[in-house]
């Protein structure tokens, strides 16, 4: 598998990964994490245009997509129930969706961040258990609760590459 931005003429392979990534929430008990619209093409169209739109491949096929930038993410500013692992610069993952018949991808991907930024933090909804499961299995600690831009709720993660010893 590799990793690689995302290209404009890409965008309706994508937004059919996006579409049976909703698909399979829905069929696993998170029906309104995504419902049945989001992401949007144009907030994709302006994830590639930006440059934080990234695919996995794998033999030459599109098998994953998500959103990967380095910076402060808002929404990370105030946490509750909890605290982040450090106050250091971090990466951040979103809308990550990976193709129905493939295994394996969001481990690829979540360790692809965390390789260029050492310090990585991303959130799912209480009801999305596979991403859960995936952000224990891949070694993410969860810190917390932080509210997304239209005010609901999310479980935050972070790791950290590199631990910094006091």
């Amino acid at each position: 598998m590799n990793i690689r931005k995302a290209h404009m003429e890409e965008l309706d392979a994508l937004m059919q990964i996006y579409a049976e990534a909703r698909a399979f929430m829905s069929e696993n008990g998170n029906p309104n994490q995504w419902g049945d619209t989001y992401p949007p093409r144009q907030l994709i169209r302006d994830d590639i245009e930006q440059g934080f739109c990234h695919v996995c491949e794998e033999n030459g096929e599109t098998v994953g997509v998500f959103y990967y930038s380095m910076g402060e993410d808002p929404t990370y500013l105030r946490i509750y129930d909890g605290a982040w692992l450090n106050d250091r610069p971090y990466g951040v993952v979103h809308r990550i969706a990976v193709a129905k018949h493939c295994k394996g991808v969001a481990s690829f991907c979540f360790n692809y961040a965390l390789s260029q930024c050492g310090n990585l933090k991303i959130d799912t909804h209480r009801d999305n258990i596979p991403m859960q499961r995936s952000l224990k299995k891949n070694g993410f600690t969860q810190c917390g609760m932080i509210h997304i831009a239209n005010g609901d709720e999310r479980i935050a993660y972070q790791k950290e590459d590199t631990p910094i010893k006091a």
